[in-house]
């Protein structure tokens, strides 16, 4: 095993870099991934933008990471082996102890890191990862697939998992980005009938093949009204956080119908107190899922035939492929390949 590995670090707020440093063992509970590929989200920018200087040495970003296990400290489950493909999204393994942990309440940990924030993350050929937030990766997803279903992926199917719509029903995707491509195709393959909402007539035919059976354009139409008189939906997930549209758009739900937020805005959400009460209607928060939750959403993306739509770069060009997804010019979810792909069938 080489004792260096290169990894992009953020050296001051909003730039990234790319430095050798020194492979180190994994301690008690962790193991030692050599990274195969990471996405890039729009957490990340957060992450890169709002960085400590102070911090030493300098944090490496991102979480959606699939890579292989190359070493292993002590206290491994033995559902955990050397060579084995695996994942790290988000939440970064749970503690085990806290009043969550103790109810099963693992992705509301108390004392889990945040990949790429609170802890390193995988714009690195290398990377420590506590293996209670170890995710396995199935076969039949390259890498570079499976590393956004382990942020966007899992995000949007547990929210369709809990928005409360049976097959048939009508749901509502607000927000047609890195999520909400994600969100489209889980939800057409659930059976459910499918609005898409979003801005722009460029990605029309992308969100009708993508499984929406309609799509509203903001930039073109009054989305509330198109949306009402359509019917409305029994369930809303947004990948957004502009109070304004979901204010309005809540109207439309149907009785006990329910919105669910995946997109945490700076703005407060005023929602008219009668309209939940006589309507018997949800507002729900929903974070990423557990490692079980992101296994399910994997397999379902193997069952189901979905995939992200990602552009690819490689390591080197973190900085290109980062500016690019800020930008929002990518259709619609960039990747880093760190390693070269391997046939995973």
């Amino acid at each position: 095993m080489k004792t260096t590995y290169r990894a992009m670090q953020v050296t001051r707020p909003g730039v990234l870099e790319l430095v050798e440093r020194s492979v180190a063992m994994p301690g008690n509970g962790e193991v030692l991934i050599a990274i195969e590929a990471c996405g890039i989200c729009g957490a990340d920018v957060a992450d890169i933008e709002n960085v400590d200087p102070s911090l030493q040495p300098p944090r490496v970003p991102g979480h959606e990471v699939v890579g292989r296990i190359v070493a292993m400290g002590a206290n491994i489950p033995s559902i955990w082996k050397v060579g084995q493909r695996v994942g790290v999204g988000r939440l970064g393994g749970h503690c085990n102890e806290c009043a969550q942990c103790r109810q099963g309440q693992f992705h509301l940990c108390r004392n889990q890191p945040f990949v790429g924030s609170s802890c390193d993350g995988g714009y690195a050929e290398m990377m420590l990862a506590r293996a209670t937030g170890l995710v396995s990766i199935p076969n039949g997803l390259d890498s570079v697939e499976a590393a956004p279903i382990l942020c966007a992926g899992v995000a949007t199917f547990n929210a369709l998992r809990k928005c409360g719509a049976q097959a048939g029903d009508t749901v509502a995707i607000l927000g047609i980005g890195g999520l909400g491509h994600m969100a489209l195709q889980y939800a057409h393959r659930m059976g459910f009938r499918v609005i898409a909402i979003g801005r722009g007539s460029n990605i029309a035919e992308d969100v009708l093949d993508l499984g929406a059976h309609f799509y509203i354009d903001t930039n073109d139409e009054e989305a509330v009204s198109r949306f009402k008189g359509m019917g409305g939906a029994k369930a809303i997930v947004s990948t957004v956080g502009h109070a304004g549209i979901l204010t309005s758009l809540i109207s439309g739900l149907e009785p006990q119908g329910r919105l669910v937020l995946l997109g945490a805005g700076k703005e407060p959400l005023q929602i008219l107190t009668g309209h939940l009460v006589v309507g018997e209607r949800d507002v729900i928060g929903s974070i990423v899922g557990t490692p079980y939750d992101s296994e399910r959403a994997l397999d379902f993306s193997v069952l189901a035939h979905v995939r992200p739509r990602i552009e690819v770069m490689p390591l080197k060009q973190a900085n290109d492929a980062y500016q690019k997804m800020k930008s929002g010019d990518v259709k619609f979810r960039m990747v880093l390949e760190v390693a070269g792909r391997k046939d995973t069938s």
